[in-house]
């Protein structure tokens, strides 16, 4: 048996056709829907980027226990699993922030890799001189000084040519090896895109797609990097990004229809097991705010699509309902495609009894962001639960103490700032570094100050409000979200100060 799986990062589901949208060209999701079973009700686990893909490799959140970082030693990966029971794993990527100190040690779990450059501030091509920046650019684009926008601005010259767009080499290597392997078996294949991550960089005939609803009769500012910022009534700059955005997402389309074709010409359908997917979504305005992670995690970007095709049922065009975290139930799925056993700290679930016969696998989801409210859903209800006290202690447990681009700084293994921690239930009896975050961004007092809705906590009824515009006040409900919650925390093995913080009373044997 095989699998491909694609994964994109920060597609919105409300972007696509098959989940209902009437204005943007993706007929390659479309069809993709017509092949495959569309999951409805799929959210979010860690979040952002490398949280999503260690939950991805392990099977469990790890959003309570540290921020961004590379996978720690103790931690079971779905994919080097794989890789030493006879199945061959490679992944192809254009996500750079695998090879950042904060997603060092990703890419080695697997077989072989791939990796092409370029997205983003990728610190790619080698330029002294500054490059061209339009006088009139906004978003992150306008920040002066701003060195991955600089870096943007030098690599996309590099790239005005569709075979040289980073997507491009991703989905070509991927066509590439599936040629040199379709006559193989027991291989697991990850297609990964960056895209249609911001900045929302594609080439004309993209745009060309828009040209009569929105470019023709644009002449505002170059806006296609949007800040992590409100919009603050910049409506004409918000049609602008959505436009911008919606362009490269027709990229993805475009690309995703050559492994669609390839599909077919290779009757892969027959044994080959498609997972299409996203780490997270991505907001274009609504809730008046850019991006992610400053703000709650709304639908926008909690909710994602998610397709699955799978030999074993043949079922296709069909929709499921049942609530599926993907991040955290895709390495125990595919475990059991591949006849392997789940360890016993993944806590995600197999979908198979979804995918047969949308039999539930989960009562609740848990999500959020380190530091952030922690969210929880039972498909109809959403919990934000925020930091009770103004001032609370928060902890990274960790043996691999990076963030994104750094090690930890040298101050946050000072006495009284670090300590040693005994183990988690899923940490195979190590101890682990307990580094107080205070002062760190995450709870001090500043970040108080700053004009954020994760300082509240609310409730939201999705069948009522999907677009999440009124929160609810009921007490009932709230007090069985509250326990869905704790029950959550519990089963991930929680730290003592996750529950303190946000007001919870802790299990007798937590840390």
């Amino acid at each position: 048996m095989k699998v491909i799986m694609v994964m994109f990062d920060s597609l919105n589901r409300r972007f696509l056709s098959p989940y209902g949208c009437e204005w943007t060209h993706t007929p390659n999701f479309q069809r993709l829907a017509e092949k495959t079973l569309r999951f409805d009700t799929s959210y979010v686990c860690s979040m952002p980027c490398m949280p999503a893909r260690r939950d991805l490799h392990t099977g469990r959140p790890n959003f309570l226990h540290r921020s961004w970082g590379p996978m720690e030693p103790y931690d079971e990966s779905m994919p080097r699993i794989l890789k030493e029971n006879g199945v061959y794993t490679h992944l192809i990527t254009d996500h750079y922030h695998y090879f950042e100190d904060g997603g060092s040690n990703y890419h080695t779990k697997y077989s072989s890799y791939e990796a092409f450059r370029g997205q983003e501030g990728d610190p790619w091509i080698g330029q002294v001189r500054d490059p061209e920046i339009p006088e009139d650019a906004e978003g992150r684009h306008g920040l002066k000084g701003y060195a991955p926008a600089r870096q943007d601005w030098i690599n996309r010259r590099e790239m005005q040519e569709d075979d040289k767009q980073p997507q491009s080499g991703v989905f070509r290597a991927g066509l590439d090896f599936i040629d040199r392997n379709k006559g193989e078996d027991n291989w697991f294949l990850q297609i990964e895109t960056f895209d249609p991550h911001e900045p929302f960089f594609s080439l004309p005939k993209y745009k060309e797609l828009y040209y009569e609803p929105h470019y023709k009769n644009y002449n505002g500012p170059h806006f296609d990097w949007p800040n992590y910022e409100r919009v603050q009534g910049r409506l004409d700059l918000a049609e602008h990004g959505r436009y911008e955005y919606a362009s490269l997402v027709s990229m993805c389309d475009e690309k995703l229809g050559t492994l669609l074709d390839k599909m077919d010409a290779e009757n892969l359908w027959e044994d080959t097991m498609l997972v299409v997917w996203t780490d997270h979504g991505f907001l274009l305005g609504e809730h008046d705010w850019w991006s992610k992670m400053m703000m709650p995690w709304w639908e926008e970007t909690a909710r994602t699509p998610f397709f699955v095709w799978d030999p074993r049922t043949g079922t296709r065009g069909e929709s499921r309902e049942s609530l599926v975290q993907p991040s955290i139930d895709l390495a125990p799925t595919l475990l059991s495609f591949f006849h392997q056993e789940i360890p016993a700290s993944m806590t995600g679930h197999d979908l198979s009894p979804v995918i047969e016969s949308d039999q539930p696998v989960r009562e609740s989801a848990i999500f959020g962001q380190f530091g952030n409210q922690v969210n929880v859903t039972d498909g109809r209800y959403v919990y934000m639960r925020a930091q009770q006290e103004r001032l609370g202690k928060i902890s990274e447990y960790t043996l691999m103490p990076c963030h994104m681009r750094s090690p930890f700084g040298t101050d946050s293994f000072y006495k009284g700032r670090m300590s040693l921690a005994e183990p988690f239930d899923f940490m195979k009896d190590c101890q682990v570094m307990q580094i107080d975050c205070t002062g760190m961004g995450w709870s001090d007092e500043s970040s108080w100050e700053r004009d954020s809705e994760t300082k509240q906590t609310v409730l939201y009824d999705l069948e009522l409000d999907p677009n999440q515009e009124s929160p609810i006040q009921d007490e009932e409900v709230e007090s069985k979200m509250l326990a869905l919650l704790a029950s959550n925390m519990k089963a991930c093995d929680a730290p003592r100060d996750q529950y303190v913080r946000l007001g919870l009373e802790p299990p007798i044997a937590s840390h």
